[in-house]
């Protein structure tokens, strides 16, 4: 029986939860513990966060409030209402990010040797080298583009920083308005010659060179500006496969003209100006008015595009970044005379990153396949991959050797469809079997099979995560991987292949949780029988760790649980919907984010069970659309050697008092302090003593498994 539904007031709004998610990044740029470089990185990536919000929810949600949809959310905010929110709190949010550039980051910078300076502020030598580079460099790039009767207003692209040039035709006495677009192409930060890690904003290069563009016209002023747009794909369901490949590239171009969210502009532009940005960048929806209004203007301080800073954040001043790391090899791969194959047949073994190599247990463990003459098929889902991916470079090498190799490419993962189509199409031309999912349906688990013939017959090796199988995003991502070769999760594997590359029906599996046909079910499932154990007097605890919590089902059975008298802890990186610590209701609940220098990415479920715990890694958060819209998986990890392994990472986690943060039933977050002069810093911790060195390992000594059993560890 499931519990009854919660009070609104039990709920956290969704855009506001993220909205302070984001703030916690925010304020990593403004922790002094944090070196300055790193400082300018969380800077960008809030920015950039940020941009993506406005593409996607803000925008979703001025489509609500246009077509006069009165739905609310569970925390009973009407479309209007979360706009109204995100407004006041961006803005503040801006105005503190402004403050914290002009009085604190860009001057302890200077301090450092790294600078940005006005063109106004180089000598007359330095300014013949930044003409040259502009002479040379930009010039040929730029497009300068007329507004008037005979040029009607350009098309203006998503999150493009443009000029708008203000001019007079000094033979007629007209003022005239141009747009000048600062390409992408190039560097946003140009250096000062001469001067080491000094540079000029490209948009000021431009600006003082406005002269060439226009020539024979006077310059009145120039100021920055730049547009977001809807940028969501809208898919309708289809059954081909060609028909769908060819849908999302046609939504992915389509995107490029969705209507406008934002504009953000610079400081002391002339109102007429804004007004005539604003008159044309209107949009209409199937007749709603989707028009921008003051309330759609940001006003920044001289920087726009704040995710720029990412390429001032990676300059070589080693110093001022976190020192750098070496992933670890996993001791059991160590062993050259030992195959990938052999380790995991021997025992499952867990990966931690970015602190144990992937490069040396993913990537390895697919070349091997790739190379290995015993190898019969290797299947594989690609959600996100890197460019140059040693991992597609590998099933393109077993395509051309004989290996029938199956991937599922998902073309739906936001914003990397252009690169999913590109690779979709490479492997295909090596005679890989490529699928692109099912209709409806995004397919975001993680799971590899590699399928090999061996002297007792064929056996299925797995590897499934919690993170993509992307080389780049595994330095700076916190994810679990299991490698396994069990008969039963192998036969739900490819089950599950054949769900995903052929037509099936497939409900029920042996080992494996799996989305959209149940998961949501079985979580539930394992909290009610949490409470229920906790109601009879058994061992009741809850831990999971994951990325967000906003489905409104599992909520209530926390709640539930709660109340039951069960003892639940929620690491919870980013949007939280839940209130913990209400008395009668969450008192039992309590719920940390950790934000750090990796993006806390991984998941991870704990449940007592009555004395017999239960651990899953899975590649889904709980939110409706992991449970409804997508395909997911939760693989249990079955070796209590393993057990252990998995509770110090959740000790560790909910121990921070360095990068951690506490919800408080108003919704509100405050930093933890030390206590004592010696931070526990979760992610130092890890990069301290990682799983690949072989420490506090289970893998040898049964008595460390008795010693730390996760019901003493967990209280």
């Amino acid at each position: 029986m499931n519990p009854p539904p919660a009070a609104p007031a039990l709920f956290i709004n969704r855009e506001v939860s993220w909205l302070e998610f984001n703030g916690r990044v925010l304020a990593e740029a403004f922790d002094n513990r944090v070196p300055l470089l790193e400082r300018a990185k969380f800077l960008s990536i809030f920015g950039t966060n940020l941009d993506e919000f406005y593409m996607v929810r803000v925008a979703g949600l001025r489509r609500q409030v246009a077509g006069r949809f009165s739905n609310t959310s569970p925390d009973a905010m009407s479309p209007r209402d979360q706009l109204d929110h995100i407004e006041r709190r961006v803005r503040e949010m801006l105005a503190q990010v402004q403050g914290l550039l002009e009085d604190e980051l860009l001057p302890a910078l200077a301090e450092r040797g790294i600078r940005l300076v006005g063109m106004h502020e180089v000598t007359v030598e330095e300014r013949r080298g930044l003409d040259a580079f502009f002479e040379s460099q930009v010039y040929p790039v730029l497009t300068p583009l007329a507004v008037d009767p005979g040029h009607p207003f350009p098309y203006i692209s998503n999150l493009s920083l443009s000029l708008a040039v203000g001019l007079r035709d000094p033979e007629r006495g007209v003022d005239r308005f141009a747009r000048v677009k600062v390409p992408k192409s190039l560097p946003r930060w140009v250096p000062v010659p001469g001067r080491k890690h000094e540079f000029v904003p490209l948009e000021q290069v431009i600006g003082a060179q406005l002269g060439a563009l226009f020539p024979g016209m006077q310059v009145i002023g120039w100021h920055t500006f730049r547009i977001t747009r809807y940028s969501d794909l809208e898919i309708a369901d289809t059954e081909e496969s060609e028909d769908f490949l060819a849908m999302i590239e046609e939504q992915v171009f389509q995107r490029r003209f969705g209507e406008v969210v934002r504009l953000e502009v610079q400081p002391g532009m002339p109102a007429a100006v804004r007004k005539l940005l604003l008159e044309e960048l209107r949009e209409t929806d199937e007749g709603e008015s989707l028009t921008l209004t003051e309330a759609d203007v940001q006003e920044h301080g001289p920087m726009l595009d704040l995710g720029d800073l990412m390429s001032m954040a990676m300059l070589d001043a080693p110093e001022l970044r976190d020192a750098p790391y070496t992933p670890i090899v996993p001791v059991p791969l160590r062993e050259p005379d030992r195959s990938v194959f052999d380790v995991i047949r021997e025992r499952d073994l867990l990966v931690h990153h970015p602190y144990d190599s992937f490069t040396a247990s993913v990537e390895q463990f697919i070349e091997a396949a790739a190379r290995d003459e015993h190898v019969l098929a290797i299947k594989m889902t690609l959600y996100r991959t890197s460019g140059d991916s040693a991992i597609v470079r590998a099933l393109t090498t077993a395509a051309q050797r004989g290996i029938q190799v199956a991937v599922l490419v998902e073309l739906q993962a936001r914003f990397e469809e252009v690169t999913n189509i590109t690779w979709a199409r490479t492997l295909e031309s090596f005679g890989v079997h490529v699928a692109y999912g099912l209709p409806g349906l995004k397919t975001h688990a993680k799971v590899a099979l590699v399928v090999r013939r061996e002297a007792d017959g064929i056996r299925r090796y797995m590897h499934l995560s919690t993170g993509n199988y992307n080389g780049k995003t595994a330095r700076v991502y916190t994810d679990i991987g299991l490698f396994t070769c069990a008969e039963s999760i192998g036969a739900d594997v490819s089950d599950l292949f054949n769900l995903l590359t052929g037509f099936s029906r497939q409900r029920v599996y042996r080992r494996l949780i799996v989305a959209p046909t149940g998961m949501r079910e079985r979580v539930v499932q394992l909290i009610a029988r949490e409470a229920a154990n906790a109601r009879d007097g058994k061992p009741a605890r809850i831990i999971v760790k994951m990325n967000a919590l906003v489905d409104k089902e599992s909520i209530d059975a926390l709640y539930d649980a709660s109340q039951a008298g069960v003892q639940i802890d929620l690491i919870v990186r980013g949007i939280c919907c839940l209130r913990p610590g209400v008395p009668g209701v969450s008192e039992n609940i309590r719920v940390v984010s950790i934000i750090g220098r990796f993006l806390e990415h991984s998941r991870i479920w704990h449940f007592a069970n009555g004395g017999s715990p239960e651990y899953y890694i899975a590649s889904a958060d709980w939110m409706p659309r992991n449970f409804s819209r997508r395909v997911e998986v939760a693989v249990p990890v079955e070796d209590p050697a393993l057990h252990v392994r998995l509770a110090s990472l959740l000790e560790t986690c909910l121990a921070d008092d360095r990068q951690a943060w506490e919800l408080g039933p108003d919704g509100a977050y405050a930093r933890r302090r030390p206590e004592t002069d010696t931070p526990h810093a979760s992610q130092a911790s890890f990069l301290r003593d990682s799983w690949g060195r072989g420490r506090n390992s289970g893998a040898t000594a049964s008595a460390t498994a008795n010693a730390n059993r996760p019901s003493e560890v967990f209280g």
